[in-house]
């Protein structure tokens, strides 16, 4: 990349939109409908959707009978919601664990002074619940 390119500002608005492969669709759209909040967007055929929160869109690709990831299998660590403040995290951290959805690390605050716990969804990609002090306050236009 040339200099001049590095300099001019890239006209993103941030990560908002996300896609998973899962192996179950409707176990899956159940739990980030239900355990997550998100509402369907569109499902173009039986094998995919898209659901969205605020400003973001996840898309979930069902895995065909058959079909196989990678052999390296997935490189996802995790991804995560905001939460506006840390009740909210302790909230959702105890519906989660009532629920019965598995609590991959509880409620910890970090050395950044951010507070989060982290779950898994239906297919074991984990979610991390957020409350960060720089992003949690922003506003998205």
């Amino acid at each position: 990349m040339k200099k001049q390119d590095q300099d001019t500002p890239i006209p993103l608005l941030g990560l908002r939109h996300l896609a998973l492969r899962v192996t179950n669709l409707k176990k899956s759209r159940r739990f980030y409908e239900e355990c997550i909040g998100m509402h369907s967007l569109w499902q173009p055929d039986e094998h995919s959707l898209y659901l969205s929160l605020g400003c973001d869109n996840l898309a979930l690709h069902e895995i065909k009978p058959g079909e196989t990831l990678s052999p390296e299998g997935q490189k996802l660590d995790h991804f995560g919601f905001i939460a506006e403040n840390e009740s909210i995290v302790d909230q959702l951290f105890s519906r989660m664990k009532t629920a019965g959805i598995p609590i991959v690390k509880p409620v910890k605050r970090h050395r950044d002074d951010s507070y989060s716990f982290y779950m898994a969804d239906p297919d074991g990609n984990v979610i991390q619940i957020l409350y960060e002090p720089n992003i949690s306050p922003m506003k998205l236009q």
